[in-house]
């Protein structure tokens, strides 16, 4: 049975429920596609929906490290290429690379599927692939996976997207779609409250707990995320950051310890934060779409100091 674990606050009952199901009736699909925005839980539920197939052809000790750790011989897990690629330089910069744009999940690796597919299984009734941002597949993996999804197998595929229109329609038609909903914003305050009442942390006094409600996007990965980011800064840094920073040294200050300090997919977490903090004190959308453009160069991995020193100090001009 897969349970909602009170220290793990992505899994989603509603999905929970369906997949439990599937395992019960062992009314295995040919593929499913577990569809959401990012932080919503997609591969924790995945890989605990794969432990609870295996576990019930063929109980074995360590499952859950092996499927964890990906050494399982019967699963396999597809992910970008850029991933692949920065595996050994640290959690950090296998984040950075992730989030750049640049990754991209090739033929040969589904060329891999085929093989591993035509293989016997050897713990297990079914063999099971996992694809990691499958939206990421490019024009000729996306054609081979089809012709994979089309031959018969004993296989699963697990498809994992945030963006579910950049699948090929022929590909989703061959799947069952797994809709992971955002999160309303009564159960991201039970999860902030529950946070507060296990976490040893403090979340700093001078930010308001709607803000990081609202700043979460409905995404309980999101919440914990914006509040590790917050926390790391100052008191001081924290209350210059609770309004449009007007003095120039001061911004120059705290663009350089931004840049430096965080890594820049933390650095867009932080400018939504921030949008919301100072949109609920505004309502100046002049400010709001100036602080996009700022996401936006940092996506494009522009100077990151000198995005953030531009954009304050063309808010720090205006009068709000």
């Amino acid at each position: 049975m897969i349970k909602v674990k009170k220290d793990n606050f992505f899994l989603n009952e509603e999905v929970n429920t369906c997949l439990n199901n599937i395992i019960k009736n062992k009314s295995f699909a040919n593929g499913y596609i577990f569809y959401g925005a990012e932080g919503l839980g997609k591969k924790q539920t995945a890989l605990q929906f794969i432990q609870e197939i295996f576990k019930k052809s063929s109980p074995s000790k360590n499952l859950e490290e092996k499927i964890k750790n990906n050494n399982h011989p019967d699963f396999l897990i597809i992910e970008p290429d850029s991933l692949l690629e920065t595996k050994s330089s640290g959690g950090s910069d296998l984040e950075k690379k992730t989030k750049s744009g640049s990754e991209i999940i090739k033929i040969a690796q589904i060329r891999n599927i085929k093989t591993f597919l035509s293989q016997k299984s050897i713990n297990s009734e079914k063999k099971i692939v996992l694809i990691i941002d499958a939206h990421l597949l490019n024009e000729a993996a996306s054609n081979c996976l089809l012709k994979t999804l089309e031959e018969p197998s004993n296989g699963i595929f697990i498809l994992l997207t945030s963006k579910l229109n950049l699948l090929l329609d022929t590909i989703i038609s061959r799947c069952q779609i797994v809709r992971f909903r955002s999160f309303s914003s009564q159960q991201i305050k039970s999860i902030l409250k529950e946070y507060l009442d296990t976490s040893k942390s403090n979340i700093n006094a001078k930010l308001e707990f709607e803000d990081l409600i609202n700043s979460a996007n409905g995404s309980p990965n999101q919440l914990l995320k914006n509040i590790e980011i917050w926390n790391d800064f100052s008191d001081e840094i924290i209350i210059k950051l609770n309004s449009p920073v007007k003095n120039s040294l001061e911004i120059l200050e705290i663009s350089k310890l931004i840049s430096e300090k965080l890594e820049i997919f933390q650095q867009i977490s932080l400018v939504n934060l921030i949008q919301t903090v100072w949109w609920r004190k505004t309502k100046n959308i002049g400010l709001v779409k100036k602080l996009e453009k700022l996401k936006y160069l940092l996506r494009k991995s522009i100077q990151p100091r000198l995005a953030w020193e531009i954009t304050f100090l063309k808010i720090s001009m205006e009068d709000i």
